[in-house]
């Protein structure tokens, strides 16, 4: 059974592994011991309570309770920006016109902005190859917004998620290439990994304040502008089911979408009821139709657990088995929130 459950300062190695296979991109999951493992503290103090709620980093890990062996990683940031500056890029219009020469054009730019600072922020998703399998990757990515919606109290009202940018199939940035190159003088992987660690000095340093024609740029890096890498594609889509939107935001870097979502409107706090577990019986199971597969949390925030369920919520209660109950650390007569795995159609 797979369980994804709110990290532990033991899951450190396992995070580290996994972060050496993540590759390019993700600036959020870099394989740097002393940065990962300093998250990992702040992630055990941000369950635990212990630290101001804006400076909190809640990290959950996929488990595998066969083997024991961590198989994937997700991440809510309370607030970005306040610590250290939050850059994205905006594209905005320009208007030029000629009533003389009968001449209008509109000119697509990009203004280099901090107005998402103090955003909550959906982060560091990723699945290990071999487990990206059935419904794997939707019960990692989604195990986040059951968990706003059982706490929403702990988040800003505005979510964002920054999505990794196009790369070919040789890791390289066009969009990179076309613009930051001309400014940075360094490579792409070089400038991700300065950002990772919190040096973004250089960019406010560095970075054009004026606006940035769009036009001017390579057709090649023109085409990736809100575009995403390959193997985010998924991700993305899971994002934008679950109430998250593109409104013209991209990564300063290689100009990856930044998805945005009011948590007031998630399908997961419209959607997600409460429901008390009921004894087990194998029975019920047994005599049970197959339903929609649900994901079932509890709602203990020190040891959030969530799993993905055949079962679902019927007039405020839930049967599920022992094996269920134990991995979600609760018992009959226990609450738990559930919410269906898919969106219905009429659902964004």
């Amino acid at each position: 059974m797979l369980v994804v459950r709110a990290i532990q300062e033991h899951d450190l190695d396992a995070l580290y592994t996994m972060a050496t296979q993540v590759g390019s991109g993700m600036t959020t999951l870099k394989p740097d011991m002393k940065m990962l493992g300093d998250r990992v503290a702040i992630a055990c103090a941000s369950f635990a309570e212990t630290i101001a709620p804006e400076k909190r980093d809640y990290m959950f890990v996929m488990e595998d309770t066969v083997n024991k062996r961590i198989a994937g990683v997700c991440a809510i940031k309370a607030a970005v920006g306040l610590e250290e500056p939050f850059y994205n890029y905006r594209i905005g219009t320009l208007v030029h016109s000629s009533r003389e020469l009968k001449v209008f054009t509109r000119m697509e730019t990009l203004y280099l902005s901090n107005d998402l600072t103090g955003s909550s922020e959906l982060c560091s998703l990723f699945l290990a190859p071999d487990y990206r399998i059935g419904n794997n990757g939707k019960l990692l990515s989604k195990c986040r917004f059951l968990f706003i919606s059982q706490f929403p109290h702990l988040f800003t009202q505005k979510m964002i998620a920054e999505m990794r940018g196009y790369q070919d199939e040789n890791g390289r940035s066009p969009f990179y290439e076309g613009l930051g190159r001309h400014f940075f003088k360094m490579e792409f992987d070089d400038v991700d990994a300065l950002t990772a660690v919190g040096k973004k000095s250089f960019i406010a340093e560095l970075m054009p304040r004026q606006p940035l024609y769009v036009a001017y740029l390579p057709k090649e890096a023109q085409d990736v502008v809100g575009q995403v890498h390959k193997s985010t594609v998924p991700a993305r889509r899971l994002l934008e089911q679950e109430g998250m939107h593109y409104e013209g935001y991209v990564d300063i870097f290689d100009a990856g979408p930044v998805l945005q979502g009011r948590v007031s409107e998630l399908r997961a706090v419209r959607d997600s009821v409460l429901a008390v577990v009921d004894p087990d019986t194998d029975m019920a199971h047994a005599c049970a139709p197959e339903l929609e597969p649900t994901l079932v949390s509890n709602t203990n925030l020190r040891d959030f657990r969530m799993i993905l369920s055949e079962a679902a919520a019927v007039n405020g209660h839930i049967d599920l088995s022992t094996e269920e109950q134990q991995a979600l650390g609760c018992r009959a007569g226990d609450t738990v929130r559930t919410l269906t795995l898919n969106a219905r159609k009429n659902n964004v």
